[in-house]
């Protein structure tokens, strides 16, 4: 009897990705601060989004998502007719820090918008690193 040869394949398995909050040194949560001020439906919306930006990384395209510049990502989610951007950046190989949120009225992201998650992706860097990023 001859036996099956199994299919060699060079496909990684997929990428597990841990989602962080940002947190300000005071405990302020921008994220979490802006989703508990949404109706329930709104909420699930958001959530169901986080999930599948957590599901697929650096994969997510758009109209989901975009790079925008200097290692910050937008997540776009429409809310009760609101176009919202939830910022973020990837860190120590598989994290996805979720910086803050906003409801967009532009074309473009405010520069005003990027500069701040820029500034708590620098904050956040300095704060923890591989070793202790589950505290975060």
């Amino acid at each position: 009897m001859g036996t099956k040869k199994k299919k060699q394949t060079n496909e990684q398995p997929p990428r597990e990705w841990k989602i962080k909050l940002y947190k300000t040194e005071t405990g302020k949560c921008p994220v979490n601060d802006f989703i508990t001020t949404l109706s329930r439906k709104d909420e699930e919306n958001i959530t169901k989004s986080i999930l599948h930006l957590q599901s697929v990384g650096h994969e997510l395209r758009r109209p989901h998502g975009a790079y925008l510049r200097d290692d910050i990502y937008e997540l776009r989610i429409t809310l009760a007719n609101n176009n919202t951007r939830t910022l973020y950046f990837f860190c120590y190989d598989n994290y996805i820090v979720l910086t803050h949120t906003f409801i967009k009225k532009t074309q473009e992201v405010p520069d005003k918008q990027i500069e701040k998650a820029i500034k708590y992706k620098t904050d956040f860097l300095q704060r923890y690193n591989l070793k202790n990023i589950d505290e975060a």
